[in-house]
């Protein structure tokens, strides 16, 4: 039996013993510990922390990371989650990831009490990405009576929206001078494509990026680089040396899903699972003519042996047990997953199967609790904020 067999061999007893027979969301708190050294240790000195909470979209585990890290940082995305990030914590300061409609903004002063409102404008800064948004977001601002922080939007390679050149940015930040109800704070680059271009192109990008930012940085006013942002899970460990970022994003590396599978996370553990009970463990065969299936298993393209799992359809790659795998002929169930199995699999009913999410915040939410495991045990529930 191998370590990871071991493992989740573990993993399932506990969750029998803690009752847990339906599909449910696990954080080995343990690895998200030691992930959690990891990526302070990885973190260059001169770049501060900011923790992104749609990755991590659980009050309990921001808290936690938070206080670990020693950080009251945050990146958000979504206006719910927002406001629930700044209610639990009071010392919290948020800087926007995508640019959020005015509209949103608008709704959310005329539901609010002015106290709230006031409170989440002081320490929330509004990603801008254009001169009409500067000019939106200018007329609420003046319409509240408040003064509201921004940051400017920057493509730094991404090509996904900002301000493209220096040039642009530098308008953008003389036509912010001229409108008293708006702070400019600084820059946010994401950079998320350096990871995805191979080789010594890859590393050709990564410099063109940084020189993409110091000329993004010299064309804003030196009172308005408090926060230069960067950096995303992937990236965030890999600046070392000059840079011009000051502040560099870091919310999956945590948990460490599937997609985060990168050079410079390699230190990092898998530390978040799906487990999911299997109902029924059986020779399988295809709907329609009785020739089909043996027809099929002759080619490889059906197994002999499959099981049925509570649930299914996940953002997430079987990781137990070994050989497990999805069908292709069969098809995705969110009721009852058909999974292949090799055909000397000992699998049976009231076993685990166990998921590793591809990804963090889509698959989180799709879950009401974090289920906490460490040492050989099932220890505490944490709740996950709705979508909303």
């Amino acid at each position: 039996m191998t370590a990871e067999d071991g493992y989740f061999r573990a993993l399932s007893e506990a969750l029998k013993r803690a009752g847990l027979f339906r599909p449910v969301l696990v954080v080995d708190k343990d690895r998200l510990d030691a992930n959690i050294v990891a990526v302070m240790n990885g973190l260059a000195p001169a770049l501060s922390l900011r923790v992104v909470d749609k990755s991590l979209p659980s009050i309990p585990l921001l808290a936690h990371i938070l206080a670990a890290t020693q950080t009251t940082r945050i990146m958000s995305f979504h206006l719910p989650t927002t406001v629930a990030v700044l209610e639990a914590f009071p010392e919290a300061d948020v800087l926007y990831g995508k640019p959020l409609p005015v509209g949103a903004v608008s709704a959310w002063m005329q539901s609010t009490s002015p106290q709230s409102f006031t409170d989440f404008v002081r320490r929330t800064v509004f990603l801008i990405d254009t001169i009409e948004r500067l000019d939106q977001y200018a007329a609420l601002a003046s319409r509240a009576r408040k003064t509201f922080r921004i940051a400017f939007e920057i493509d730094v390679g991404m090509h996904r929206g900002g301000f493209s050149t220096a040039v642009e940015l530098g308008a953008a930040a003389a036509r912010a001078a001229e409108l008293p109800d708006l702070q400019l704070e600084g820059l946010m680059g994401y950079d998320a494509h350096i990871t995805e271009v191979p080789g010594i192109i890859g590393g050709i990008e990564r410099k063109h990026v940084g020189s993409r930012m110091k000329a993004f940085v010299s064309a804003v006013p030196q009172g308005a680089r408090h926060i230069i942002n960067t950096g995303g899970s992937k990236t965030a460990l890999s600046y070392h040396g000059p840079s011009s970022a000051n502040d560099v994003s870091v919310g999956s590396a945590f948990l460490k899903p599937m997609d985060f599978d990168v050079a410079s996370l390699d230190a990092l553990a898998p530390a978040v699972f799906i487990a999911a009970p299997v109902l029924k463990v059986q020779k399988v065969c295809l709907p329609g003519p009785a020739f089909l299936t043996p027809l099929m298993q002759m080619a490889g393209l059906f197994p002999h042996q499959g099981c049925f799992l509570y649930g299914g359809k996940w953002m997430a790659e079987p990781v137990f047990p070994p050989g497990m795998k999805e069908s292709k002929l069969w098809g995705l169930s969110s009721n009852q997953q058909m999974m292949s199995l090799p055909d000397d699999s000992s699998l049976k009913p009231d076993d685990f199967a166990f998921f590793r999410p591809t990804q963090s915040e889509a698959v989180l939410q799709g879950f009401d609790t974090i289920n906490l495991f460490s040492g050989d045990e099932m220890i505490e529930r944490w709740k996950i904020l709705p979508a909303g």
